[in-house]
């Protein structure tokens, strides 16, 4: 149980410092990945990164880059609670004794059981947030004249429990949440102890500075969105899509209609926030539950 406490305790302040440095960039991807397919002859919203957080601060102001932290925030301590508690709950079940270090593969497994987890946690709280960073880009569209304009998380979390069908509707995007976590948390574990052994030169990573956690947290956190970026965008979609008028039946369905309107590429709309975004932010994550959890002994 004191192991569980330091993992809880590490986690919330990890959760917290990748939140912080993360969500601006999050923004900007979900908006770019939500935005309406332009029709012909038409420009889209929002021609890139750089033009979409020119539109928001214009629009918004910067608080318009932490619009829907509020969901985050509310269970960043729950999410990552819940992540590096399992994760290491599973690595003392791996461990041949206490103390022993563990493989690059184990490791990919506890990130696995890790993501299966928070999925469930994941789900609905991204759904709040993906409501309400991407309802400034949705405005326009002709589709969603009609559309529920909401005034914050409790609001978004009142109107899907009232109008969407209670607790499911909270759900909606299960599916490709797992199909993300999953992968997205073995990937990033998996790398995350390999390039520690590669700069350790050995599986003893005891011995490593605050330098190379930055360094193998920035590596870990690319490694996840690389591993799973499409799926984020089916993700998002589905999460935003009209609850009445729904452009898209299922996960296969939105692949499908997003290949055929945008090509391959479509699924990679928002990679270019997502990869500067999980640099730095997966670094500020790692490193501070490495620390919180080192000073907890």
């Amino acid at each position: 149980m004191a192991d569980v406490a330091k993992d809880l305790t590490a986690g919330t302040v990890g959760g917290a410092a990748q939140l912080i440095v993360g969500h601006p960039f999050d923004t900007i991807k979900v908006k770019l990945q939500s935005q309406p397919a332009p029709l012909p002859g038409q420009l889209p919203k929002f021609s890139g990164a750089m033009d979409a957080v020119k539109q928001t601060i214009a629009a918004e102001g910067p608080r318009g880059l932490y619009k829907g932290m509020g969901a985050p925030l509310a269970t960043v301590a729950a999410f990552n609670a819940v992540l590096f508690t399992v994760r290491g709950q599973m690595e003392a079940l791996l461990r041949s004794e206490p103390g022993a270090p563990l493989t690059v593969n184990q490791q990919v497994v506890c990130g696995a059981g890790a993501g299966v987890a928070v999925s469930f946690l994941a789900c609905p709280t991204e759904l709040i947030k993906c409501r309400l960073q991407a309802q400034s880009a949705l405005a326009d569209s002709a589709a969603s004249s009609g559309a529920v304009k909401y005034g914050g998380p409790m609001d978004v979390a009142k109107h899907v429990l009232r109008s969407e069908g209670g607790v499911r509707g909270l759900c909606k995007g299960l599916g490709p949440t797992l199909a993300r976590e999953v992968p997205g948390n073995a990937a990033m574990f998996g790398v995350y102890e390999a390039v520690k052994q590669y700069i350790a030169g050995g599986p003893d990573t005891s011995g490593l500075g605050r330098g190379s956690l930055i360094v193998a947290g920035g590596v870990a956190g690319a490694s996840f969105w690389v591993s799973v970026y499409p799926t984020d965008v089916v993700k998002s979609v589905i999460q935003v899509d009209d609850y009445k008028n729904p452009k898209f039946s299922g996960s296969i369905d939105a692949i499908r209609k997003i290949l055929a309107n945008e090509g391959v590429k479509g699924l990679y709309r928002g990679f270019g926030p997502a990869m500067a975004r999980s640099v730095p932010a997966n670094a500020a994550c790692f490193l501070a539950y490495e620390v919180t959890r080192s000073s907890l002994g």
